[in-house]
């Protein structure tokens, strides 16, 4: 497959997830971590995640709930203007220390000089991946989204996890909004499969030996990024 380009080499839809497909970490654990080694007193609020753990063991495996939990527990109540000052510090960081794999970098910039559309569409929060998003020069940034009590951040989920059917919602919305445009789709986990096989192409980058079982069962092409 020729990345960004259909058969009569019109302009697409170029679709990539962010956590294992353009990043070598998830993203997520790397915001949190660093906003706790700057501001230890929140790990005083770690007792709260025993019950969210539970929970998520006991009552669907929710990714969703757990994260709004998790996000809670560390963040809750913070103001806007200190995570917007965390959050810049926290992006600009990225790139400096080869977070991204250059080989998915590669590609975005592949895609971005055939004149395509470049989505980002990823399960982490609204905190930061919009900034990420414009960090790597994405057209659009789809992400999970939290409430906020004012101006303090409360942690809930203002929209569905955006994950497995959540993703394909997303991959079909964008379908409507970019009509008769292909879409090409970037994912490395199973979850990202229920989204990229209804893309036009797809390949599967980076995934375990389970996820590309399930990639060569629907057809779809895997690669590794480096």
């Amino acid at each position: 497959m020729t990345a960004g380009r259909t058969p009569d080499h019109s302009p697409c839809v170029a679709l990539f997830d962010l956590d294992g497909t353009l990043t070598w970490h998830d993203t997520l654990r790397l915001f949190l971590a660093g906003y706790a080694a700057r501001h230890p007193a929140c790990l005083l609020r770690l007792w709260q995640l025993a019950p969210a753990f539970l929970v998520y063991a006991n009552r669907g495996r929710d990714h969703g709930r757990l994260k709004s939990r998790v996000i809670r527990a560390l963040l809750g109540g913070v103001r806007r203007a200190e995570l917007d000052v965390y959050v810049e510090s926290f992006v600009l960081t990225l790139l400096p220390r080869r977070r991204f794999r250059a080989a998915a970098l590669a590609t975005l910039e592949a895609h971005r000089a055939a004149g395509d559309h470049l989505v980002l569409l990823s399960a982490s929060p609204d905190l930061y991946v919009p900034r990420i998003g414009r960090l790597l020069g994405f057209e659009r940034t789809i992400c999970t989204e939290l409430t906020w009590q004012g101006d303090r951040l409360d942690g809930a989920l203002k929209t569905q996890n955006r994950r497995g059917e959540e993703k394909l919602r997303c991959l079909e919305e964008l379908r409507a909004q970019y009509p008769n445009t292909a879409i090409v789709a970037y994912g490395n986990s199973a979850e990202d499969l229920v989204h990229m096989s209804r893309a036009d192409r797809a390949i599967l980058v980076n995934g375990s030996a389970a996820a590309r079982r399930a990639a060569a069962q629907a057809g779809i092409p895997v690669a590794d990024w480096t």
